[in-house]
């Protein structure tokens, strides 16, 4: 395969990606592959090239570059998840009384944590779903790219942004969310694109939502299939987690996307 990095545009910034492309003449299948929290890693890297492996022309945005790097170091997102899971339950509900908490922190560590705040509301993961179109647009005008066949992939935070995603592209073929929030249930209507969800047991603040979300899809007559892995954690397809990797459903889960995919 061949691998480059590229810069496109996505709304209204430059965008750093991850570009891998499969040998061979003709147009294939796309694929956008949507990071972690973590941001694009070697992780990511590797999910790419996977795909690439099987006949994918996959891109893979870095969607903190810019600004958002400092902030979003691997180091400060650990320090910051381990804050916020410091706080008492009533604080972290409240998101004034979490504000007042942060405020009380060292300038530079209030900095990043607002930060970290921030990535996690709707309005931004929004804001990062309206940046894939530009993703979307580099790969349908690659010339080894089928525009018909392009799908979009994510995990955790870029499961949920994958399905944000797709209630804002109606040329989107395939979305696949992988332990990630639902969409606005009101804009489910809007989605064209056929969904697989991928799921842990164990990650219950994310998979018991998920009913909701068939119900919306199936009232709105879109495709959607799920599969909830028993006993599987969150972040169970990521092999750079030893903690929650769980290789066995990571293994079953890539052959249902594959399927899924065509």
């Amino acid at each position: 395969m061949h691998t480059r990095d590229v810069v496109l545009r996505g709304g209204d910034r430059p965008i750093e990606a991850y570009l891998a492309e499969p040998e061979g003449e003709g147009r294939h299948p796309g694929i956008i592959v949507v990071h972690e929290i973590w941001g694009l890693d070697d992780h990511i890297r590797d999910v790419a090239r996977r795909f690439a492996d099987q006949g994918f022309v996959a891109l893979a945005p870095d969607l903190y570059t810019g600004p958002w790097r400092e902030a979003m170091r691997r180091d400060r997102i650990m320090a910051g998840m381990q804050f916020l899971r410091q706080a008492p339950p009533e604080i972290q509900r409240d998101p004034s009384s979490m504000g007042a908490l942060i405020d009380e922190r060292p300038a530079e560590e209030a900095a990043a944590l607002r930060t970290l705040m921030r990535v996690m509301t709707p309005g931004q993961r929004r804001s990062f779903a309206q940046d894939l179109k530009g993703v979307f647009a580099l790969l349908a005008g690659l010339k080894t790219v089928d525009p018909s066949r392009i799908s979009c992939l994510g995990f955790c935070m870029g499961g949920g942004i994958t399905a944000q995603f797709a209630t804002l592209e109606p040329g989107l073929s395939r979305a696949v969310i992988f332990y990630g929030e639902n969409p606005p249930l009101d804009k489910v209507g809007d989605i064209r694109a056929d969904v697989l969800g991928i799921y842990g047991g164990d990650d219950q603040r994310i998979t018991e939502t998920v009913p909701a979300f068939a119900a919306a899809m199936a009232k709105a007559g879109r495709p959607f299939t799920y599969h909830v892995y028993s006993g599987a954690p969150h972040a169970f397809f990521n092999d750079t987690r030893e903690a929650t990797y769980r290789p066995e459903a990571a293994k079953d889960a890539m052959r249902r996307v594959l399927e899924f995919l065509g």
